[in-house]
């Protein structure tokens, strides 16, 4: 966020040089935005050098505390998805809080100005070069697991490739979906992807959040849902088929597992980027 200076005669200032980076691979936090006491975004600069594929993650984290004997210090280092497409000029990351994380506990605190370290070498499962060419896209999401499709969901290529993107998302609390609802309202108003995609691209995406202890429009998790039939009646389509539909998955490691054992039993198969099929589940967790 940047302030005007005042300044009489600009051009009489001395110029300061750049403060060097304090940290190995530093990236300066531009913007930091708590969403409940448990969740947090905030976006940083992205190294010039920095391409990538959305839906993939990278590596940051914080200098840990001093050793006791030595003094010294190492980086604390988790995965985390980027959340800003792959055309955006900054990085954005969704995380949660945990006390007493050896990770998080420190992130949390993070303000504009800090510096993180972010190892500049993108991968993941989550991309479309893994799936198939389908016409429905699902992405299933349990809490800070919405990142990715954050970032997908601002892709134009997945407008492009399907004729309809439903993203689920299951938290606890109402609060917990805040963040994911606020992107689907601010994607389905923006501009640059309705010129690229047509006015009507918005329609293509169906929304299903629901929530598992705070009463809410959609209560259950999506697992129980789907068995139920209750989804697909909700939204008015069939229920997945491998003809059709193509899935990606992340959350926590038990949601993971059962939504993978869920589509294998629809028909799907679990795809990879060398190896194209009709799903995929990212592997890669915060603490």
């Amino acid at each position: 966020m940047n302030e005007s200076l005042a300044v009489t005669d600009q051009a009489t200032q001395p110029k300061t040089a750049p403060k060097a980076p304090a940290l190995p691979d530093a990236q300066t936090v531009t913007f930091v935005k708590h969403w409940t006491d448990r969740l947090f975004s905030f976006r940083v600069t992205r190294p010039a050098s920095l391409r990538f594929r959305s839906g993939e993650f990278v590596m940051i984290g914080l200098m840990g505390d001093p050793d006791e004997k030595t003094g010294k210090q190492k980086p604390i280092l988790r995965a985390y998805s980027i959340a800003s497409p792959s055309w955006d000029e900054e990085l954005e990351f969704y995380s949660i809080k945990v006390p007493d994380g050896p990770l998080t506990s420190k992130l949390q605190n993070i303000k504009e100005g800090d510096q993180i370290i972010l190892r500049p070498k993108p991968v993941g499962t989550l991309v479309h070069d893994a799936l198939l060419p389908g016409k429905r896209l699902w992405f299933f999401a349990t809490g800070t697991g919405f990142a990715p499709f954050a970032s997908l969901l601002r892709e134009p290529q997945t407008y492009e490739d399907y004729e309809e993107v439903v993203i689920t998302h299951t938290c606890r609390t109402v609060g917990e979906l805040a963040y994911g609802a606020a992107l689907i309202e601010e994607i389905k108003q923006d501009e640059m992807l309705a010129e690229l995609m047509g006015e009507d691209f918005h329609k293509k995406i169906r929304y299903y959040p629901t929530t598992t202890r705070e009463e809410s429009p959609k209560m259950g998790r999506i697992t129980d849902l789907m068995r139920k039939g209750e989804v697909f009646e909700d939204l008015g389509i069939k229920p997945i088929n491998p003809e059709d539909d193509r899935a990606m998955v992340c959350g926590n490691l038990a949601f993971n597992l059962e939504i993978k054992e869920m589509l294998e039993d629809y028909g799907l198969e679990e795809g990879a980027n060398s190896d194209p099929k009709q799903y995929v589940v990212e592997k890669a967790f915060v603490d």
